[in-house]
């Protein structure tokens, strides 16, 4: 099973004042197995814990782990503890109070007892903080300061962002210890593929392509009322290639599609230090991120090349990842950051993630609940992996109900999800991705390269196609809020008003999404 998991996602987040007094004390109710013990659980001791809970509940969080799990997750991990500090349900605050300033100074001031240590705001290796959410990362390395902060109160979650679970035979040393992640490149590809005519066809102006399945939904109908124009869709993925000049400034205005703007921003960080702050720009090296960038707002012009869905829409692509799996420490935090700078752009009223993970991480949380009361409708990908490992169901953040969840399936008559897709009660629609029995007939998109084509699906893409058919729906309706948009996208959906407990809604109509 745990080999399994290694192909897991492969292609796959109340303002309240109070006296000093409410801020960190011990709480009683609290109870683990505290034995301070001298040796770290190995990552594979730990990966069998936590397969183990995820095979009985199909979920994990790190609040079921005891504190020795948690500690030895946590010195693998880079010694990287995140907490997420307040009352419950106090993910963020725009104003913050001093209360919640007390909170975290007896939290800092609690870790530099059981550690040792006096917190520096100069040093950066030991603490790095967030803005909006109420969220802290700190260096710690043992066992007591675990054991004293689950004893604590006003203390959300704590939890190891820097443990990776997917890790190479050769990142395990002989004590078990983890040395380094597996390489990210799952769900990547840069290379070019041939693209069967078969699967698109030619509009105007002068041979631009679309794909095969726009028609399954009745998109190119739905262009005749909207394409999307005025609507900014916030992309946050592995960034867009600077080789797709389609995607970027030079290209992105071109045909009939006019008067937009496509802006690039970096939020990953590409360091083996924990506590970097440089990040490594804006532009994809994955692949993963152009494609979805092109499945939502590629223009359409006489060049040959795959149309998007919302082709006059704009478009701001975050490369907050290195690849669709969200196993590192960088990533949780880049998205997390993403997350809160889109919440606070009034133009973007779209955010699309088709990237995920196997359990809940609480920065990711945060930050999306912050971007939900910001009005954004928030898309994010059901889960996509090999056709033996996705027995899993929906993965995170599609699980959140702030999030609208999709997947991917199949032509055939009756629903049946495409054979790397996940599927679940949290699903909210569904998008065709490949032809019953053909499951190399994916839809083309633009490639890496300038004159590249390739075929993408899944989850992932089924996502960023329900992204631009949101944008069609609120060009409509400029005026609308996000629940107004998403009870139009239901309304249009084939099982509606019925919910199936796999497939939700069903799949759209994007025609009458837009009537």
């Amino acid at each position: 099973m745990t080999s399994n998991y290694i192909k897991l996602l492969a292609l796959l987040f109340v303002f309240a004042s109070c006296s000093k007094d409410d801020t960190l004390i011990e709480n009683d109710n609290t109870s683990n197995d505290n034995t301070v013990q001298k040796e770290l659980l190995t990552v594979l001791e730990i990966n069998s814990k936590i397969d183990q809970i995820l095979l009985k509940n199909n979920d994990f969080n790190w609040t079921d782990a005891d504190d020795y799990m948690l500690w030895s997750a946590v010195v693998h991990g880079n010694n990287i503890l995140t907490i997420g500090y307040g009352k419950e349900n106090e993910s963020f605050s725009e104003q913050f109070s001093k209360r919640l300033s007390n909170t975290k100074q007896d939290i800092l001031d609690m870790i530099s007892r059981t550690e040792g240590v006096k917190f520096d705001k100069n040093k950066k290796e030991n603490i790095v903080d967030y803005e909006i959410i109420n969220v802290v990362d700190v260096k710690v390395e043992h066992l007591e300061t675990i054991m004293a902060l689950r004893k604590a109160k006003n203390i959300r979650y704590l939890e190891p962002n820097g443990y990776n679970k997917y890790v190479s035979k050769n990142a395990i040393n002989q004590s078990g210890k983890q040395n380094k992640s597996i390489l990210s490149t799952l769900g990547c590809s840069t290379a070019s593929e041939t693209i069967n005519p078969a699967h698109y066809q030619n509009v105007s102006p002068n041979n631009a392509q679309v794909a095969w399945n726009f028609y399954k939904h009745n998109i190119p109908q739905a262009w005749n009322i909207s394409t999307g124009r005025g609507v900014t869709i916030g992309l946050i993925d592995t960034g867009v290639s600077a080789q797709q000049s389609l995607l970027n400034t030079s290209g992105f205005n071109d045909g009939v599609s006019n008067g937009r703007q496509v802006e690039k921003i970096g939020t990953f960080i590409d360091s083996p230090w924990w506590w970097s702050r440089n990040n490594d720009g804006p532009h994809d090296k994955c692949g993963h991120g152009t494609q979805m960038a092109s499945t939502i707002a590629s223009p359409r012009n006489d060049d040959g090349m795959p149309v998007g869905v919302a082709y006059n829409s704009n478009l701001v692509a975050y490369r907050a990842t290195e690849d669709v799996v969200l196993n590192d420490y960088h990533e949780r935090k880049g998205v997390s950051q993403a997350l809160i700078e889109l919440g606070n752009r009034q133009d973007v009223k779209i955010i699309s993630m088709s990237i995920g993970w196997t359990w809940t991480v609480g920065n990711i949380k945060d930050a999306v609940k912050y971007a939900n009361s910001k009005g954004k409708l928030i898309i994010a990908a059901g889960g996509t992996s090999t056709n033996f490992t996705n027995w899993y169901g929906v993965t995170f953040p599609a699980t959140m109900s702030e999030t609208v969840a999709v997947t991917g399936v199949d032509d055939g008559v009756n629903y049946k999800r495409c054979d790397i897709c996940h599927s679940g009660s949290k699903i909210d629609f569904t998008i065709i991705m490949e032809g019953n029995n053909d499951t190399s007939k994916h839809p083309p998109v633009l490639g890496f390269n300038n004159g590249q084509r390739v075929y993408t699906g899944g989850s992932s893409t089924a996502t960023a196609t329900v992204a631009g058919i949101a944008a069609l729906i609120w060009a409509k309706h400029p005026n609308w809020n996000k629940n107004q948009v998403l009870n139009k996208l239901k309304q249009s959906a084939d099982l509606y008003p019925n919910k199936s407990n796999q497939f939700g809604y069903g799949n759209i109509d994007a025609l009458k999404a837009v009537q």
